[in-house]
């Protein structure tokens, strides 16, 4: 089969298309014919060399992908069969024609949705709800703030905690990003931090009130920033560290607020805890899916030989939703 490696760190001029072995679902394993699977920053990261692979899995990069059930390992007790449209989150192994998946991380696709759109779902839905939901208990009639509007977590978070019934406040780096984040995504509050001071903007257009739960891709770089924008008893959720993993933490204002830092990552995550999760997708965002509360976004999509293209592509920043590789 075709799948993607990594030659060495560094920039999308290392990622090479290559034949390989395919692999054998083990116990408990599900075999996938890939048909598209989706880019994330962990990616990149990986690319980087900043990120690797948790122990035991592959080094192909790629942690959700979209196809078809083409084989199962000993001991799947799940109700699929052969041939069955189906989504996966994986800890690696995503950019290739086919990959083996723990059958608890594998769920049919949503009604409503294509195959080839799936792919964009299974990373940032389990990562979303996770952390906003399952960790951060966002409430209905909460303000949550959400860095990064128009990424594949960002335009997910928006349309995950509208629908639930929280207010959504976003960041963006341009204008056309912050229009874009309220008038397609239906962000309350939409903020260009590139030209305001984000946490003095969200008081001033949220009642004076900073935020319940704060969604956090920049880590470091806003970890002083999020502290001042939460309210009291706030929760800072952080799941990225695009801004660097150290800076400084005034405890005396995380102590006034009776605040919270939690910092989480789905890839190294045991089996177990990713079913549990899957599981709580299928059955709280799946739905959402289907009656259109929720729409997944594509950004633009890629064939496997153009896998440096869509890195470069995705490095740019310019796109809004997902990016993906088709096979």
């Amino acid at each position: 089969m075709k799948a993607v490696y990594i030659s060495k760190p560094g920039g999308p001029e290392v990622l090479e298309v290559r034949e390989v072995q395919a692999p054998v679902a083990g116990p408990g394993e599900v075999l996938i014919d890939v048909v598209a699977a989706g880019l994330n920053r962990a990616d990149v990261q990986q690319r980087k060399g900043f990120y690797p692979p948790p122990p035991g899995a592959s080094e192909i990069p790629g942690l959700e992908v979209s196809g078809r059930i083409a084989g199962f390992g000993p001991g799947v007790t799940k109700a699929f069969s052969v041939g069955d449209k189906v989504v996966a989150l994986l800890a690696g192994g995503g950019y290739a024609q086919q990959v083996a998946v723990p059958a608890g991380q594998v769920l049919r696709i949503p009604d409503g949705v294509d195959l080839v759109t799936a792919a964009s779902l299974p990373e940032v839905a389990a990562t979303v709800y996770s952390n906003l939901i399952m960790t951060a208990q966002l409430q209905p009639g909460e303000t949550v703030l959400i860095h990064g509007a128009t990424g594949g977590i960002g335009t997910m978070a928006i349309q995950l905690a509208k629908a639930i019934g929280a207010r959504v406040a976003t960041t963006s780096g341009n204008a056309e990003k912050v229009g874009t984040a309220k008038a397609f995504l239906g962000a309350d509050i939409a903020i260009n931090y590139a030209e305001e001071d984000f946490p003095a903007s969200l008081r001033a257009q949220n009642g004076g009130k900073g935020a319940d739960v704060i969604l956090d891709v920049v880590g470091a770089k806003y970890l002083e920033q999020n502290i001042d924008a939460l309210a009291d008893y706030g929760r800072l959720v952080v799941i990225g560290l695009q801004g660097g993993a150290k800076a400084e933490l005034d405890l005396g204002q995380l102590l006034r607020k009776r605040a919270a830092i939690i910092a989480t990552a789905l890839r190294p995550r045991p089996v177990a805890e990713k079913t549990v999760i899957m599981n709580a997708v299928r059955d709280a965002v799946w739905p959402m899916l289907t009656d259109g509360r929720i729409r997944p976004l594509v950004a633009k999509t890629f064939p496997l030989a153009q896998v440096a293209a869509a890195h470069t592509y995705f490095d740019s920043g310019d796109h809004v939703g997902k990016v993906l590789l088709v096979m």
